[in-house]
């Protein structure tokens, strides 16, 4: 019986470790989006965005936006439209309201970016 119980154990200990590596390379390519803080009024967050990774599909309301490590992004519109901006480390910019777009990294380097956004 200690035998069958082991063999069990290791057996979902086996199945959770797949599916945690299964979890993370479902992931990989995706920027990373972390809440930092939230309110009734505001929510406060950074995304972080390696070479390669997009960012999800966003409806942009306005935001404040701080660079905390810059580099290249590519915005791709739903229409197909693109849009190149180069964020330079401690740059600020106050963004309104706009279509939907995803981000993609295009440098050579991660792209850290502190957000605060009404909700």
């Amino acid at each position: 019986m200690k035998s069958f119980t082991r063999v069990c154990m290791v057996l979902i200990g086996f199945s959770a470790l797949t599916m945690a590596t299964s979890s993370a390379i479902a992931d990989a390519g995706k920027a990373v989006r972390t809440i930092l803080a939230e309110d009734d009024k505001f929510q406060v967050f950074e995304i972080r965005q390696k070479p390669g990774d997009v960012n999800v599909a966003l409806t942009s309301g306005t935001r404040v936006i701080r660079a905390l490590n810059g580099g290249a992004l590519l915005r791709t519109y739903a229409d197909g439209k693109t849009e190149k901006s180069d964020w330079k480390t401690g740059e600020v910019q106050i963004q309104g309201p706009g279509p939907e777009y995803t981000v993609t990294n295009v440098g050579d380097t991660e792209v850290v970016l502190y957000v605060v956004r009404p909700k």
